[in-house]
């Protein structure tokens, strides 16, 4: 009996191969111009994700999942490489960079298992351990990478109190540059957000997470006032400070 999983994997295969004959849109697409739109669709499933709403990650793989066919299947087209390339290439550096699963190499933890990752790229050729860094990435998640990847090769902190004593001194020369010029008042505070980063990390927190959640209650509250606000005949521009702060508290009061 066939295998569900290869037949689905075909069925969208061959659907590519049509619309990429037959589709006017598809046609005409290339690497460049899917490229923010990969984006976008990578953004939706981190939604879904964050929102915990499972329907809506499944969709937005699917998504993600056409897209990867059909970079492959321009790259076909141009005798670049293709889907069978893409797979195998990915097979073969899971079992590389898993000796401890495929070969003898003994690990105690995921720790270890991060420690070799690292290790193993740079004996494929990786010239430094921040080389695979995306130079495209949001700032907030290159910070976290580039600490995770410096903590892999043994470049970090003890403990998460060093990290905050880290933290309360980049604070203490932020506070010193505050009526300085811009420049330095940027650097420093650079310097700060990258050490709370880093305490985020070392406390099992990852920054970007914690930081859209907050960006969503403060929407989820935003919209409280506005609504409440319409529902009372009036703009949220009409409210003074102490009425939107008292519907602000009404919104976290009905949170769970």
């Amino acid at each position: 009996m066939e295998d569900p999983r290869l037949e689905a994997f075909k069925r969208l295969l061959d659907i590519m191969d049509e619309l990429r004959l037959k589709c006017p849109w598809d046609k005409k697409q290339t690497f460049e111009t899917l490229r923010c739109l990969t984006i976008e669709e990578t953004y939706e499933l981190t939604d879904a994700i964050l929102e915990n709403k499972t329907d809506d990650m499944r969709g937005e793989l699917g998504d993600l999942m056409l897209h990867l066919v059909f970079y492959a299947k321009i790259a076909d087209e141009q005798h670049l490489f293709n889907i069978t390339d893409v797979l195998n290439g990915i097979c073969e550096k899971l079992i590389r960079r898993h000796p401890h699963i495929f070969s003898t190499t003994h690990v105690e933890n995921a720790e270890d298992v991060k420690v070799n990752w690292e290790k193993i790229k740079l004996k494929e050729g990786n010239r430094s351990v921040l080389g695979g860094v995306p130079q495209s990435l949001p700032a907030m998640v290159k910070a976290y990478r580039i600490q995770d990847k410096a903590h892999g090769v043994g470049f970090d902190w003890d403990n998460a109190n060093q990290v905050w004593d880290k933290v309360e001194e980049e604070m203490a020369e932020f506070k010193a540059e505050m009526n300085n010029d811009t420049e330095k008042r940027e650097e420093e505070f650079g310097d700060l957000m990258f050490a709370l980063i880093n305490y985020a990390r070392h406390s099992g927190i990852h920054p970007e997470d914690a930081l859209e959640k907050t960006n969503k209650k403060f929407i989820r509250r935003f919209k409280y006032i506005e609504d409440t606000a319409r529902a009372q005949g009036r703009s949220i521009a009409e409210l003074n400070l102490d009425e939107m702060e008292q519907l602000w508290q009404q919104a976290k009061s009905l949170e769970p």
